[in-house]
């Protein structure tokens, strides 16, 4: 009778080499159980009334649990505002940096022109340069213009500042797709401009997912361009806003809102890492077909 299923023989367990690794495993472990235990007494402390987080009584919840510190925060500490700021400047930035960036990447790698080489230096360049030598510069030009104090600026410097990242890391995706698809679509009489948005660009999902998610998270959580230009509370990024309410906590002393809009800031970044992880390692160790 033929066998329809090969069983295939599992490998030993070389111990030898998993002994060479075991602290690698304790630190990882270490650092997993840690994180875990910050993020479960976060969660635990929004819950919280103020009294028990001063007394060390977070886990046992004495007095129950205060979902109203989430419509409090979401309500009365403006989080609602600076979620919707930061969702606004994540998303139209990223937009705006992938529309910038991949075109620059694909002509950079896959023609040769003068000015090539120094194009891709500077962008090697420009992502050296601290932020606060063009941040200050440019709130003192634009206070000039008068043009402060508007979401459309911090989400044009947003897209400006991650451009030489982004552009440079796209670099290696389509540097290393085959020119066979190309070739195809030359004969098939596409413009190199039609290659690009119908061929090339599908073909780099991988990395502009990857990097994509890197600009959001980037923009998510950025705080000095926002302190710099987010002149009122309605301009004002979840990074920032953080640092008002911390501040305010001082005199409200309403412990348990401030933990509860850690929780809502920290959401939406930590779904994105459970359903993205694959992709994003995907992306950063992966490419396109080389040929």
């Amino acid at each position: 009778m033929a066998k329809n299923k090969i069983k295939k023989m599992r490998e030993p367990i070389n111990w030898k080499k998993e002994l060479k690794l075991l602290p690698g495993y304790i630190i990882i472990t270490l650092w997993v159980v840690f994180t875990a235990v910050v993020l479960i007494w976060i969660l635990a402390a929004s819950l919280s009334t103020s009294k028990e987080i001063y007394s060390g009584a977070v886990l046992e919840f004495k007095s129950g649990f205060h979902f109203e510190n989430y419509s409090n925060a979401w309500n009365a500490q403006n989080v609602s505002v600076f979620f919707a700021n930061s969702l606004l400047y994540a998303t139209v930035s990223c937009i705006g940096i992938i529309l910038i960036s991949a075109p620059a990447a694909y002509v950079l790698s896959r023609f040769t022109f003068l000015g090539n080489k120094t194009i891709k230096s500077s962008l090697i360049v420009a992502m050296s340069i601290p932020s606060i030598m063009v941040i200050l510069p440019v709130f003192s030009q634009a206070t000039a213009w008068h043009i402060t104090g508007t979401r459309w600026l911090l989400i044009i410097l947003y897209i400006c500042l991650n451009v030489p990242f982004t552009t440079t890391f796209l670099l290696n995706f389509f540097g290393t797709l085959s020119r066979t698809y190309e070739e195809a679509a030359a004969i098939d009489g596409c413009s190199p401009m039609k290659t690009f948005w119908v061929i090339m660009l599908p073909l780099a999902q991988p990395g502009l997912i990857t990097v994509g998610i890197f600009n959001f998270l980037a923009v998510w959580n950025e705080y000095f361009v926002a302190m710099v230009f987010a002149s009122s509370d309605k301009l004002k990024s979840v990074g920032y806003g953080l640092f008002s309410l911390v501040a305010a906590m001082r005199s409200t002393g309403d412990l348990g809102g401030l933990f509860a809009a850690v929780v809502i800031v920290f959401l939406p970044t930590f779904i994105l890492y459970i359903f993205m992880s694959e992709k994003i390692i995907a992306g950063v160790t992966g490419g396109g077909i080389k040929g």
